[in-house]
């Protein structure tokens, strides 16, 4: 994700950084390029374009804007969903840990712990899941039984949460927890649960292909034929004016395309790695840990 302070007038437009030009500067290109052909072409040979005029792509850029704000609001949905439902992890493993500190006997600190390090070793598990990467850090937050079992399993985050689950069952058969305080700790891990469930949707849901690949075509198709409809009204600003026609429709499709991805690695996905530190620092604060690792801070304005 971009974080970066607000810009100046100019910075508006010369910022690189964090902007969606580099992805699309080739396509915009080829449009100013083909767009400058045809310009020559025209003052070659003016009666080849017959009476063409811009009204009709007047009709196609409007229906075609409207098209691709219905799409980027839907992808923008599910973007924002997606930091919805990573704030409540953080919001609910900061819960969890705390109810564990506080409503098991403080004789037991290891068992504690135990509790603090599986609930870090679930946001990594699920943030690697959502990345489709192998996550470095998941073993080191695990025992060497505990890590056996999870590394094995069809859902790394799944078998977390169900260690956590069994260790409940076994304080509650034991006498140490009462039902009230088994049911209180088991609802936190169903809200894990459920938070988990959404990201997979999201992560495994993608937006219908048919709907974003006529919205893709029809911007190629728009962007490329406005040069023809423009050289007679606009002559020779007919390359810059194209260029930037190119330059929104071409950059409205790639940030929608972004956005769609909201756990990938772009520019504008969710900040996954910063949020699992972030559970990592709060999770080991509440057990008392004084040695805390540092929040992720952006490297030049991207924060992942």
């Amino acid at each position: 994700m971009i974080v970066r302070p607000r810009p100046t007038a100019l910075g508006l437009l010369t910022i690189v950084r964090g902007s969606i030009v580099p992805k699309i500067m080739p396509r915009v290109l080829f449009v100013l390029a083909l767009s400058a052909a045809v310009l020559a072409l025209h003052r070659i040979a003016p009666r080849a374009f017959g009476d063409l005029t811009p009204v009709p792509f007047t009709l196609l850029g409007l229906a075609l804007s409207i098209f691709l704000g219905f799409r980027n609001n839907a992808c923008f949905e599910r973007w924002w969903e997606a930091r919805r439902q990573w704030g409540q992890l953080l919001a609910e493993t900061r819960a969890l840990v705390r109810d564990v500190v506080t409503l098991l006997p403080p004789e037991m600190p290891a068992l504690q712990r135990q509790f603090a390090h599986r609930t870090i070793a679930f946001a990594h598990a699920l943030r690697a899941q959502l990345r489709s990467v192998e996550s470095t850090e998941l073993r080191g937050w695990l025992s060497a039984e505990e890590w056996e079992r999870v590394r094995h399993g069809r859902s790394r985050s799944d078998q977390i949460l169900l260690i956590q689950s069994g260790e409940l069952e076994a304080l509650l058969r034991r006498g140490i927890l009462s039902d009230i305080l088994y049911s209180l700790l088991a609802e936190r891990l169903r809200t894990l649960t459920t938070i988990q469930t959404a990201c997979e949707r999201l992560h495994s849901t993608p937006m219908p292909f048919t709907y974003s690949l006529l919205l893709h075509r029809t911007a190629w198709l728009f962007c490329l034929l406005l040069p023809f409809g423009l050289v007679q009204t606009l002559g020779f600003a007919t390359p810059f004016v194209a260029a930037i026609m190119a330059y929104a429709f071409f950059g409205l499709d790639a940030l929608g395309e972004e956005l769609e991805e909201p756990f990938g690695l772009s520019q504008n996905a969710i900040p996954l790695d910063a949020l699992t530190r972030a559970i990592e620092i709060a999770s080991l604060e509440a057990i008392g840990e004084r040695d805390l690792p540092a929040p992720l801070e952006p490297k030049e304005f991207l924060l992942l």
